[in-house]
């Protein structure tokens, strides 16, 4: 799997997601096995490029090649612009936004809205493509409406464009996350383009990620919420691709040692006040499921320091240990809900 001229070490990617997909994650997934990592989307509007939030999002120090730093607007020009400073920030790759179906992004006529604008969507790509001597990415959606997906549109323009990989999550806008992700349309894009394709969307095992590969085609899958909590998913998804088996389920005693790690990269990364508030939600995935979990982040949620919080996260995995809860349970039960559902 290419990306212009960056070889990646598999198929596996890391979906930008805003407020999840920041250096510590990045680099967590990677050591799990993801082949490549997109940042969080950055804004393109350069008065906001130097707010704390934004200098977070475009840290990419000590970060595994290659990097890729996502950037969001409608303006062409200004996001010509905010490639070229991502590119001098260090970034190897540019991604563009078209994809974020949040209603915050698309009132600025960005994200997932441009699709709407299939004149504006060819001139922001060949703003980006000509401003810089980096790759330069495309994640979109199906389209912004069901029953008007114009993907097929907008990825020949892609290509025509110079645009060095299209990444393409199965729904549209309308759908935002709801529903289930559909595949045929990235079946019928990769067939026509000679541009690597990257299907996502509902990738939450190997199983599926097997299915979505032979039935799309796509040169690459991109993973999101399913790694949320979960990091070690790209282990078992490139194990499963390679042998046709499952890897066993790490341990209760593996999951308490990432978590910890992890919490203590977000210390790190953010210091005292904020690293302790982002690390709920993650705290929050990496328990879903397990015994009296929602007890103890309801507790949780209520310590204001890091120290306190590494403690009782350490304390209920000690305890979960002297329980003999496991792993394989947890995520037996969780995928016999999904099937369900």
């Amino acid at each position: 799997m290419y990306i212009g001229s960056y070889q990646l070490s598999n198929n596996l990617i890391v979906a930008p997601m805003a407020g999840v997909t920041d250096r510590p994650f990045r680099t967590l997934c990677k050591y799990f096995g993801a082949g490549h990592a997109v940042s969080e989307m950055m804004t393109a509007d350069k008065t906001l490029r130097m707010t704390k939030k934004s200098l977070y999002r475009a840290n990419f120090d000590g970060e595994l090649a290659p990097i890729s730093a996502q950037i969001a607007g409608s303006d062409p020009e200004q996001l010509a612009e905010a490639a070229r400073y991502q590119v001098a920030n260090g970034a190897q790759i540019v991604d563009i936004n078209m994809g974020c179906p949040a209603k915050k992004v698309c009132n600025k006529l960005a994200g997932s809205a441009l699709l709407q604008d299939e004149d504006l969507v060819a001139r922001i790509l060949d703003a980006v493509v000509a401003a810089v001597d980096v790759p330069v990415t495309l994640k979109t959606r199906l389209g912004f409406l069901n029953g008007q997906e114009n993907i097929l549109r907008v990825a020949n323009q892609a290509e025509q464009s110079g645009i060095a990989a299209l990444a393409l999550h199965g729904r549209t806008r309308e759908d935002m996350y709801l529903n289930t992700a559909r595949y045929e349309l990235i079946k019928e894009v990769k067939s026509r383009l000679k541009i690597p394709v990257i299907a996502n969307g509902d990738i939450d095992s190997p199983e599926k990620a097997k299915y979505v590969l032979d039935y799309t085609g796509a040169d690459a899958i991109m993973i999101g919420r399913a790694a949320q909590g979960r990091p070690w998913i790209f282990r078992e998804i490139s194990h499963y691709l390679a042998t046709g088996t499952h890897l066993d389920a790490p341990t209760i005693l593996e999951v308490k040692e990432v978590l910890l790690g992890h919490l203590a990269e977000l210390y790190a990364f953010y210091g005292e006040y904020s690293g302790c508030r982002i690390a709920r939600k993650h705290i929050a995935w990496y328990t879903k499921g397990l015994r009296s979990s929602n007890e103890f982040r309801q507790n949780m949620y209520q310590v204001d320091s890091t120290l306190q919080q590494a403690q009782v996260v350490e304390a209920y995995f000690d305890a979960l240990l002297a329980q003999g809860e496991r792993m394989s349970d947890v995520q037996t039960e969780q995928v016999n809900l999904l099937e369900v559902s």
